[in-house]
């Protein structure tokens, strides 16, 4: 059975931010504006919202349903939901997939740490060379990025390590404040340099012949990536939600801020990007790939009026959003190991610091020492990226709809989702959702995954 006494989040606001700093993080600000350029833009992003709307937050919904009605961490709830079966093991995949993602997310996360303390110095503004070049010397260096990729770490253990309310609750509250702020007077800046409206149209104006096979994987992959799906962080931290909270008006908030939050933080960097290339007479580079946002905008920003100023709270913003995403992700593996393993809080800080800071070693060194050690073709770093965002978080996603949708009775789904009809839900909408999972998701995410792994 789950703990008799177990945190739980203070306030609905308090939640509401908690889980949208899950979903708000480097999905949004590092990863989706980079796989936006590469899949073509605007036709990219109409099937990331169709993606979301027909199959993710129908999942969402149900990691949400499953985590306040099992109490407990991914494991044990399945293990409760479904007594003596194998159900359980979803829900070590889903805290696999979360040490899994922290490992390498660091990483990136140590990065901004560095790019933020070059933007305070000065000295991001003040170097004169190709950003490629630094960028490149840094990722190589074999100790520097290992350094920033610990310092990352253990801020988000200091938060985990002070508990729900104290610490998860207080500091999300905090941090996407400030963070909706910043990235606010980002865009406002981006928005008013010449020529940024190209960027703009490139965003929402679509091209639907460059919609491919891969393009439909890559909205699905950066879906279930940037609402943290499959990896039992919605699960977790509905685990410490209110048993009166509405779940589909919660679930719907948080896909909303998410999905606002991504097209906000891409018209932060793509009109930029649009506009200084345009100033300079090359073509755009927005499908830059993971650099974009370390090679391609601090030139950006270099270039405009008042750059310093940008840069600074660029990766100000870029920072808090990746501890507002490390932290549900450490709190997935914090909680498995107090109540599968009993140890204390801070215990299951430094366990989970150890384990996904070595592998974050190895994710760190896979841009210099082992730069050619791979794993499948791929770069330690790119192999740990591919395997969370294109197998796990899809699969992970897939068998909490089947779970959810066949194992689980639909009297029972229903009864949680009305709260036993404490919530006045029209049954046309609730049915719809149950069907949506049931139907709709499981088909569509394993033809995409069939199509992932064939091609």
């Amino acid at each position: 059975m789950a703990p008799k006494s177990r945190e739980t989040f203070g306030s609905r606001m308090g939640m509401l931010l908690a889980m949208a700093g899950s979903a708000i993080g480097l999905g949004n600000i590092w990863r989706f504006p980079y796989t936006l350029g590469q899949n073509g833009g605007a036709a990219f992003l109409l099937l990331y919202v169709l993606m979301l709307v027909l199959i993710c937050l129908p999942v969402m919904i149900s990691e949400y349903l499953l985590g306040r009605r099992g109490g407990s961490n991914p494991f044990r709830t399945f293990d409760i939901l479904a007594p003596g079966t194998k159900w359980r093991w979803i829900g070590f995949m889903a805290v696999l997939s979360s040490a899994c993602i922290l490992s390498f997310y660091c990483v990136v996360g140590g990065w901004s740490v560095k790019y933020l303390a070059d933007a305070c110095s000065g000295v991001l503004m003040s170097f004169d060379g190709d950003y490629s070049d630094l960028f490149g010397s840094f990722i190589s260096n074999p100790w520097k990025p290992l350094f920033y990729t610990l310092v990352f770490l253990g801020i988000t253990g200091l938060i985990i390590a002070l508990g729900v309310r104290k610490g998860i609750e207080r500091m999300s509250k905090l941090m996407i404040k400030v963070l909706f702020l910043i990235i606010v007077l980002v865009v406002i800046r981006s928005l008013t340099l010449p020529g940024a409206m190209e960027g703009v149209r490139y965003m929402f104006v679509p091209d639907f012949s460059k919609v491919t096979a891969d393009t439909c994987i890559a909205a699905m992959g950066q879906a279930f990536f940037s609402l943290s799906i499959g990896c039992g962080c919605i699960l977790t931290y509905a685990s410490y939600v209110d048993k009166k909270e509405n779940i589909a008006a919660s679930s719907a908030w948080i896909a909303f801020f998410d999905t606002t939050f991504a097209i906000v933080a891409g018209l932060a960097i793509i009109p930029a990007v649009y506009a200084i290339a345009l100033m300079n007479g090359v073509n755009p580079n927005v499908s830059a790939g993971p650099g974009l946002v370390f090679i391609t905008l601090p030139g950006v920003f270099k270039a405009m009026p008042l750059g310093g100023v940008a840069a600074l709270l660029f990766f100000l913003a870029l920072l808090l959003a990746a501890i507002t995403s490390a932290i549900s992700l450490m709190e997935v593996v914090v909680a498995f190991i107090i109540e599968e393993l009993r140890r204390s809080r801070v215990h299951a800080v430094v366990t989970c610091f150890l384990l996904c800071g070595g592998v974050g070693v190895f994710c760190s060194l896979s841009f210099g020492p082992l730069e050619g050690f791979k794993l499948f073709g791929l770069s330690v770093f790119d192999f740990f990226d591919y395997i969370t965002s294109n197998i796990m978080l899809p699969a992970g996603g897939l068998l909490l709809a089947v779970f959810a949708g066949w194992r689980l009775k639909r009297a029972n789904y229903l009864d949680e989702l009305t709260n036993s009809g404490n919530l006045n839900i029209p049954r046309w909408l609730s049915l719809t959702i149950y069907y949506l999972l049931k139907l709709v998701a499981p088909l569509a995410i394993s033809l995409i995954f069939i199509n992932c792994i064939l091609s």
